[in-house]
């Protein structure tokens, strides 16, 4: 029986990874929810669903839509990964439950506060450093700047080398989609980037006090294995860079295009995580990630097999209309909580804290002193198979 015989999906002729649909992914997401809660993509013989309902339950139902089969196109169960899987974001409990553990102990909003006031003063430093200039971009002077410079310390990564840590995430989210252009760019660099980053997760390469030096004592302590201690390091740096840079650009780009937001912001600082959250809801920075039916599912009378990937259209869900009122809007006045951009369920981003408390920090320290934003040419998008973001972001700023 083929995939077509065992229901009733409507089918979609979009390529959610070529360049047209990277450009504006709007109209296939609408495309998409208007077929129905799911719809069959015979180029990658996948299903996907984009209705927010939808996308939520199967985020949330670990034990029907694994990831331990890998979150990418990739089936691991008849595909070998091109690097050992992660223990977070491609494993389901019981693997999954102790390195899950581990983390939100260390990136919990109760430990990151001892980091709030070198980051807000790192973030016055950054800005001390733009009121130099009027214009600038705001992709690569603000989002690519700032992350790089406070979360590597926070990890305990050694001064040389961090240029690495870009392209590997880019590459590493890249091959999660189809083996397209997108992810033969990088096939040049990966490996000596891949052996890089290997070496920094080893419990030497880092410094005594950070994240990775407690990963390394929890190992110590047995709520881990010593050999899970490097790949959940390892996981840090993959995750923990490339969405907060593209969510950054994401909110500048938003407040650049309605100043009235901006000027919201200035008056109330306190809305500095609802801008970033909203942001992230809007453009959602991870686009898509997949999951693997682990039986026959029945999906509107659809039956995806077992076995079967099925595309989750994370930026179709945090725009949908059942949802969301005026979802094509960047709002500061909603309350974009429940928005799918981190995930949901078990596999939630483990450092949505710590990506939250980065961009408070630089909306907070902007908004004190620089009274508007504006775009000061073209912006130019940044294409990933799975995540959306800015390659540049040109900015004209007026000091307060």
């Amino acid at each position: 029986m083929t995939v077509l015989d065992s229901g009733t999906a409507p089918i979609l002729t979009d390529d959610p990874f070529g360049t047209e649909v990277l450009n504006d992914p709007a109209p296939f997401h609408q495309r998409l929810r208007d077929a129905g809660r799911i719809a069959y993509l015979p180029q990658y013989d996948l299903f996907a669903m984009g209705r927010y309902a939808d996308v939520h339950a199967a985020l949330t139902d670990w034990q029907t839509f694994q990831s331990a089969a890998g979150v990418g196109l990739s089936n691991f169960r008849t595909e070998k990964p091109w690097r050992p899987p992660s223990l977070l974001l491609e494993a389901d409990p019981p693997h999954h439950d102790a390195p899950r553990h581990v983390l939100e102990e260390i990136l919990n909003p109760r430990r990151l506060r001892s980091l709030r006031d070198q980051w807000f003063a790192d973030a016055e430093t950054l800005v001390d450093e733009l009121l130099d200039r009027t214009e600038l971009d705001g992709a690569h002077d603000i989002a690519d700047v700032f992350p790089l410079r406070v979360f590597p310390d926070a990890l305990g990564l050694r001064p040389d080398g961090r240029e690495n840590l870009l392209p590997y995430g880019d590459h590493a989210f890249n091959a999660f989609g189809p083996a397209n252009e997108l992810v033969h760019k990088g096939l040049a660099r990966i490996g000596d980037v891949s052996a890089w980053i290997g070496a920094q997760c080893e419990r030497e390469a880092l410094a005594e006090v950070g994240f990775g030096a407690d990963i390394w004592a929890a190992a110590d302590r047995g709520d881990i294995t010593h050999a899970m201690a490097p790949l959940i390091v390892r996981s840090l740096l993959t995750a923990g860079v490339d969405t907060t840079v593209h969510g950054l650009s994401s909110v500048l780009h938003a407040f650049a295009e309605q100043p009235d937001q901006w000027e919201r912001l200035r008056a109330q600082p306190s809305l500095a995580r609802v801008a970033f959250d909203e942001a992230v809801r809007l453009e959602s920075p991870v686009q898509t990630f997949f999951r693997t039916t682990t039986c026959d599912v029945d999906v509107d009378g659809v039956v995806v097999p077992d076995g079967h990937k099925v595309l989750l259209v994370l930026a179709s869900a945090n725009r949908d209309p059942r949802r969301w009122t005026d979802p094509d809007r960047f709002d500061l006045s909603r309350d974009p909580s429940g928005h799918v951009g981190f995930g949901m369920g078990i596999h939630q981003c483990v450092g949505q804290h710590v990506a939250r408390l980065e961009a408070e920090a630089v909306l907070t320290a902007m908004a004190r002193r620089i009274e508007r934003i504006e775009l000061a040419g073209t912006a130019v998008r940044h294409h990933n198979n799975t995540l959306r973001g800015w390659r540049s972001v040109p900015l004209r700023i007026t000091p307060a």
